[in-house]
């Protein structure tokens, strides 16, 4: 009988056990990297050259058509008086117009009767800031009897924007290295940078009257747009060493 082939088996099964078998491998993990993350702010301070507002036209009348006819009339005459201030076409729009009934009713609950109320809102690009107090009375002596959100900005702010984040990495850069000296390490290569920009801008929230004395002297007081702040964020990691 021929015992050559079982040898053989038995000499293959016990290379692919010994294979098979837990093998350990001493390898040390790296050590972790150390850094140092630093975040840098920058301001740049602007004067505004532009303010956007609300001005809006309420009405009421006893039917929808005699209301919505009063007004287009007071708002086509706020339109006029603007272009008249100097503000251009494209830098007037609607920006809201409804119309509902509004019902009255007594003490004892019965109806007493409805009228129609309208508002139309129009929003207003203004250029000239010198110029804005008399646009506001010239608005509220035609008719506007609401003025919302004056919001004062730059028109291009690009620049600054620039500016303000060079500041931000400076300020960062200068912190990395006041803290790389006090912890007494020495700075790698920066890893990462990010930034966030942000600006606040100051607002104006008023109401005009309904055109009246009240309204006029309202109006006529000056209006400081003070300035801008702009503010970019940024961090930095920097290896040490």
């Amino acid at each position: 009988m021929n015992t050559r082939i079982p040898v053989l088996l038995l000499a293959v099964m016990a290379l692919v056990l010994s294979a098979c078998g837990p093998t350990t491998i001493n390898q040390a993990a790296p050590p972790p990297a150390r850094t140092l993350v630093v975040s840098g702010v920058g301001d740049v301070k602007l004067t505004p050259d532009i303010a956007y507002i609300y001005i809006g036209v309420h009405t009421e009348g006893p039917s929808a058509a005699e209301a919505v006819a009063d007004n287009n009339a007071q708002t086509e005459a706020l339109a006029n008086a603007l272009r008249q201030a100097g503000v251009e076409d494209k830098d007037i729009s609607t920006s809201n117009f409804s119309i509902w009934p509004n019902t009255q009713y007594g003490p004892d609950g019965l109806r007493l009767g409805t009228t129609y109320v309208v508002d139309n809102n129009v929003y207003v690009a203004v250029r000239d800031l010198g110029g804005l107090g008399d646009l506001l009375d010239a608005a509220i002596a035609v008719g506007a009897n609401s003025i919302n959100s004056i919001q004062f900005d730059r028109a291009d702010k690009s620049e600054a924007m620039q500016e303000a984040r060079t500041n931000a990495v400076e300020d960062a850069k200068a912190k990395a290295q006041e803290l790389a000296s006090t912890a007494g390490v020495s700075l790698g290569e920066i890893q990462t940078v990010s930034f966030s920009d942000s600006g606040a801008y100051p607002y104006y929230d008023g109401r005009g009257g309904g055109g009246g004395a009240e309204g006029a002297v309202s109006a006529a007081v000056p209006i400081q747009p003070g300035q801008l702040t702009l503010t970019a964020t940024v961090t930095m990691t920097y290896f040490i060493k």
